[in-house]
């Protein structure tokens, strides 16, 4: 339930709580809360145990955590073998590291692998071009960026 509050955010909170509700009325705020949050939860667990008796016995493997469309993908992925395979697929590729290659080749920190031999008439695209004869090459120029 809050497992993104940090040590000093819970420590800001609870000097806040004892500014607010001062030291004497502080463990009966608590309490009621507490009392408060338990209802809620036996409610919402009632709840939930009435739907699944008027569903039937044909819903008895229902959870509602699979009403989350990321939980309930990740179940049919798991279940299916056709889905697995596309999933192993996916977990091979490794986008971060090809990444990190092409960077560090724009970078100049590796060498330049030698490109496969072109087909006749493609050009090269990782080949520097040559400036021509007498004219020094010119920085590209950009209309919209002045």
């Amino acid at each position: 339930m809050f497992n993104d509050i940090g040590v000093l955010e819970l420590v800001a909170l609870v000097v806040l709580a004892v500014l607010v509700f001062g030291p004497d009325k502080l463990p009966k705020v608590i309490q009621d809360v507490s009392r408060t949050i338990r209802k809620i939860r036996e409610f919402s667990d009632s709840a939930k145990q009435d739907i699944r008796d008027e569903l039937g016995p044909d819903f008895k493997d229902f959870e509602f955590e699979d009403l989350n469309p990321k939980t309930f993908l990740r179940k049919q992925l798991d279940q299916n073998d056709d889905l697995r395979d596309l999933k192993e697929l996916g977990d091979s590729f490794d986008f971060r590291k090809d990444m990190n290659d092409l960077a560090d080749t724009v970078n100049g920190a590796e060498p330049v692998p030698a490109p496969a031999p072109a087909a006749a008439g493609t050009p090269d695209l990782l080949k520097k071009r040559e400036p021509a004869a007498g004219r020094e090459e010119r920085p590209p120029y950009d209309a919209d960026a002045t």
